[in-house]
């Protein structure tokens, strides 16, 4: 059976601290993969600065020289509101001989009764919390990893490109995708 990790975002832009977020875990557990998921719509958020398909170009470019990492589309062919529920339902449906791990940052363990559908989901898959600085959470059915701070976040990085500074933690192949679209207004 294999083991791979999901793991879902906005990934508005994607960045270094995703990056060593799949490393971690893809390492500590050793999973066969990671699947790196951008939402097609958050549930809980403001809509994603730029559009489903320069998120899902960013994260390639993000994983270009990762031979275990990769972008999956499933959430943009249901359209609307992405529910993770209804996600892992389809793809256990999909690949029925596949273990399946949903990898959060250990800040989001405490939002997770707020999920749709949570009890259900927490039947179907394995949630795997990151615990990154400030993050002690205490839900005993997700699985904690602990991993090195690094310093850095999308709307860190946005404000920056919006300044028209390179931002650090920003990954050379994302940043020249970014300039190419002229994304974030850079």
């Amino acid at each position: 059976m294999r083991r791979i990790g999901i793991f879902g975002g906005t990934f508005d832009p994607p960045h270094q601290g995703h990056l060593e977020i799949c490393k971690t875990v893809l390492e500590q557990l050793m999973l066969d993969e990671i699947w790196l998921m951008p939402t097609y719509q958050p549930p809980h958020k403001e809509p994603a600065n730029v559009t489903f398909e320069h998120r899902v170009n960013m994260l390639h470019a993000l994983i270009e020289d990762e031979t275990n990492f990769f972008v999956t589309e499933i959430e943009s062919e249901r359209k609307g509101r992405s529910y993770t529920l209804e996600t892992v339902k389809e793809l256990k449906e999909r690949y029925p001989n596949t273990q399946f791990y949903f990898i959060i940052g250990g800040d989001m363990v405490d939002y997770l009764p707020n999920w749709y559908g949570i009890d259900e989901l927490k039947t179907l898959i394995q949630f795997i919390g990151v615990s990154r600085h400030g993050s002690n959470f205490d839900d005993s059915s997700v699985l904690r990893i602990e991993m090195e701070e690094v310093n850095v976040s999308s709307s860190d990085i946005r404000n920056q490109l919006h300044a028209h500074n390179k931002p650090d933690g920003l990954p050379q192949s994302v940043f020249d995708y970014i300039k190419e679209y002229r994304l974030y207004e850079y």
